[in-house]
């Protein structure tokens, strides 16, 4: 099984999410419908601007963590 980190944007230059998910398609479906309430529903965060695949739910959740923490995707070792 794969698991996916992800960034939306909300526009060119704009806010920024990540996340991190088994299910990519859903997940960033999810937010363009704006099916749940919280960060990207409130600022209307839907843009998805980069993914990168991972073989286990800890290694995502890891570099999903460290772009957070303001290490990016180009950063991770």
């Amino acid at each position: 099984m794969a698991f996916y980190v992800y960034i939306l944007a909300s526009q060119r230059n704009g806010t920024l999410y990540t996340g991190y998910t088994d299910e990519l398609f859903r997940r960033v479906t999810e937010h363009k419908a704006h099916a749940l309430p919280g960060f990207t529903s409130k600022y209307a965060v839907t843009l998805l601007v980069w993914f990168e695949e991972h073989e286990s739910r800890e290694s995502a959740f890891a570099h999903e963590v460290a772009s957070r923490n303001g290490a990016g995707p180009g950063n991770w070792s």
